[in-house]
């Protein structure tokens, strides 16, 4: 008989938990076993029930053609994971046979061997070719495949419809009108932020830099080198540094705010307009400004552009120590399927991976819409190197951002010291 789905919510302290080794039976890895108990790690949300109730149904499915396989999903926290995922490479005993990772996560992963190369069942697999190529590259390192995307998020630019009317302003299409708008509004409303900004919310920032022809890095194949302290570069730092002012988003208030609280701003009412994810809809509708608010495409510099937006977003990989890779392909495939990312945008709203779904998907909700033209126009991606960790960890960009904001240092001196510091950390990663 098959045993139920156990779904197991763990608690937040996780240190002892995460070195402690995890019976998943006595197979050895470097075996390939149809049957047995395969353990699956999929993140845990804010709201969690929705999520549970669409795996518990795929997996359901899954057991009845696989005879004598049950499943246990396990959801992690995603402020540990890294903690958790790293103790289960060094204990196969540990590690469950399938993990949702974050999508800059992969090239560290790979890097720490834990896991699998499955370029060959992705490339076999039918629904793949329909992969968006930013997604797919968020599973690729060196050339070879360790996973399939299972949902993308995206940034847009929300905006106060009533506060827009009131004030008889359009909405910005190119973002030289954007910083103009905002300063608009703030001398005409100075209570509100014009345009909630941080200087360490780094995705929201980095559009402004790829908008003016920079780049993070330059590189390929796990060899980069910076490329912040370039011309391109620096008027895209300029153009975002220029919203911290008193003319704006003050820079003792603003220059400390993450994407959160960016978007928290906005939701209470605080700010104009914010950059804010598809997934911070519900944020918004709690808040102060439910009803009054519109997005869209964050522009860039020509008139008409839209800014190249960070795809962020979520990805399945199998364990290499696994012992069942065959059953866990297949529910790695099943749970990233169109079928499942449809229903998983349904039940939380994350977007779907595949451009067909996400078109059909935008048809049904008009919310999307701006999301979607943002992944049609072209998004990009952190570099694919196990360095990136590092340099987001370390606040690299943060700092970067605040040494200006603040005054301490010009655009010139800080992006210096930021490429330093990230060629340093690309160096130390091989």
């Amino acid at each position: 008989m098959k045993l139920s789905v156990r779904l197991v919510a763990l608690a937040a302290v996780l240190v002892t938990a995460a070195c402690a080794p995890q019976t998943s039976g006595t197979s050895s890895p470097g075996q390939d076993e149809k049957s047995g108990t395969l353990r699956v790690w999929l993140f845990q949300e804010v709201n969690n029930e929705p999520k549970e109730r669409l795996v518990d149904s795929v997996v359901a499915e899954f057991e009845k053609t696989h005879e004598d396989t049950d499943v246990t999903v396990e959801y992690i926290p995603v402020e540990t994971r890294a903690q958790r995922i790293r103790a289960a490479f060094n204990d196969p005993r540990s590690a469950p046979d399938l993990v949702e990772y974050g999508n800059t996560d992969t090239a560290g992963y790979v890097k720490d061997g834990g896991l699998a190369d499955v370029s060959e069942e992705f490339a076999a697999w039918d629904e793949a070719e329909d992969t968006d190529p930013t997604a797919r590259q968020s599973v690729t390192v060196d050339g070879r495949v360790y996973g399939v995307p299972y949902f993308v998020g995206v940034r847009a630019l929300y905006y106060r419809t009533d506060v827009f009317e009131e004030l008889g302003l359009e909405v910005p299409r190119t973002q030289a009108e954007l910083i103009s708008t905002a300063k608009r509004i703030r001398a005409a409303r100075p209570e509100l932020y014009g345009i909630a900004v941080g200087g360490a919310y780094t995705y929201g920032a980095m559009p402004f830099l790829w908008a003016h022809g920079g780049e993070l890095a330059t590189g390929k194949g796990g060899s980069y080198a910076s490329a912040i302290d370039r011309a391109e570069a620096h008027r895209g730092i300029e153009a975002y540094t220029s919203l911290f002012g008193d003319d704006n988003c003050p820079a003792a208030k603003c220059a400390g705010m993450g994407g959160n609280d960016t978007v928290t701003a906005f939701a209470s009412g605080k700010a104009a307009m914010a950059i804010g994810g598809d997934f911070s809809r519900a944020a918004v509708e709690a808040g102060e400004v439910r009803g009054a608010y519109a997005v869209v495409p964050l522009p860039g510099v020509e008139r008409g552009s839209i800014a190249p937006a960070f795809a962020g977003g979520n990805n399945l990989g199998v364990l290499k120590s696994t012992s069942h890779r065959t059953l866990a392909v297949d529910l790695m495939k099943r749970l990233a399927s169109k079928e499942t990312q449809g229903r998983l945008f349904d039940a939380m709203g994350f977007l779907p991976t595949f451009s067909d779904v996400r078109r059909e998907v935008a048809a049904q909700e008009p919310f999307v819409k701006p999301f979607v033209e943002t992944l049609a126009a072209g998004t990009r991606f952190v570099p694919a190197s196990p360095a990136w960790a590092r340099i987001d960890s370390s606040q690299v960009l943060p700092t970067m951002f605040q040494e200006i904001v603040s005054g301490r240092k010009e655009v010139d001196a800080a992006a210096e010291d930021a490429a330093r510091k990230m060629n340093e950390a690309f160096g130390s990663a091989g």
